[in-house]
């Protein structure tokens, strides 16, 4: 009996609804997320306290503690920052963190290693900030790099930023820095996202700093440029963090000290699992790199 053209026509469709629904199978699994780094190194780090790794460094009417969790916040008077109670040449240094919703414009809320207070005019710093956004857009999560005074006065850069897969609002998410030696590795949820690796002394930070976190007013450049400030009918602003991670070589450690690995046993950077990961995450949520602006001077960074 021959086919009617209908009868045709859903047949000629039945190879391409299943192409389709096996397309949606396989690649929508990982269409709200990054593929699976294979290693989670937040795991292998215990959790410590506030008050075990960490004290307050200003505004601590703008500082709250419940349990293990710090809230820190900026209105019109102060903001808050904190900082960690020893001074570390290497390690691993991480803390779930829960962004503020709404108009946060000009709020930058971070997390970071600095020597500020013992180097001032000529510090390091390696940073994980977010920067305050606008409704219906998302926060920027920046990444950036100082050494030897290139963040004091005429600042030298090393920003990548990043938009996130999730919503940093709706729950906590681990952020982390890997320091080390050789290379630094920054990490979300356990995904690399960015690797910068050690290529000379004038390019890598290797003087001991401290771990701090903040919240505070960035309105002249944080949001698009500083086109949007902070706006204080919306205060306060609000910074959570708990699963603190603090885990490497102190200045009083033995020379032997070694930091904690991210990646697998056998691997002395990342996994080829994990490369893939970062390799994913830079290629779809990464706004912006240092290394590809033709507004810079690339004679002052090196390693470009």
């Amino acid at each position: 009996m021959p086919l009617s053209s209908q009868s045709f026509n859903f047949f000629h469709m039945v190879p391409i609804f299943t192409f389709v629904v096996l397309s949606l199978t396989i690649f929508g699994s990982n269409a709200q997320g990054p593929p699976s780094p294979g290693y989670y190194p937040s795991s292998k780090i215990s959790p410590i306290s506030f008050s075990q790794g960490f004290r307050n460094l200003w505004g601590p009417q703008h500082q709250g503690l419940d349990q293990s969790s710090l809230t820190i916040w900026l209105d019109s008077n102060s903001g808050s920052g904190f900082k960690s109670l020893h001074s570390y040449k290497s390690g691993y240094f991480g803390a779930a963190i829960k962004l503020h919703p709404g108009y946060t414009a000009g709020v930058i809320t971070s997390l970071y290693l600095s020597n500020n207070q013992d180097h001032p005019g000529n510090h390091d710093e390696i940073d994980i900030e977010f920067l305050g956004t606008t409704p219906g857009k998302p926060y920027v999560l920046q990444t950036n790099v100082y050494m030897r005074g290139s963040g004091d006065g005429n600042i030298i850069g090393r920003e990548m930023q990043f938009h996130l897969w999730f919503d940093p609002t709706q729950d906590f998410h681990n952020y982390a820095i890997l320091w080390k030696p050789s290379e630094m590795i920054f990490l979300v949820d356990d995904v690399p996202i960015r690797r910068y690796p050690r290529k000379s002394d004038a390019t890598y930070p290797t003087r001991p700093m401290y771990l701090y976190g903040s919240i505070w007013d960035a309105s002249s450049w944080a949001t698009e440029d500083g086109k949007y400030k902070a706006d204080y009918k919306y205060q306060p602003f609000v910074g959570r963090y708990t699963n603190f991670k603090l885990q490497g070589c102190t200045i009083q450690s033995p020379a032997s000290c070694q930091s904690p690995s991210v990646s697998p046993s056998g691997y002395g950077s990342l996994s080829p699992q994990q490369y893939m990961a970062m390799q994913w995450v830079q290629s779809k949520y990464m706004v912006y790199n240092y290394r590809h602006d033709p507004r810079r001077n690339h004679n002052l960074i090196p390693e470009c």
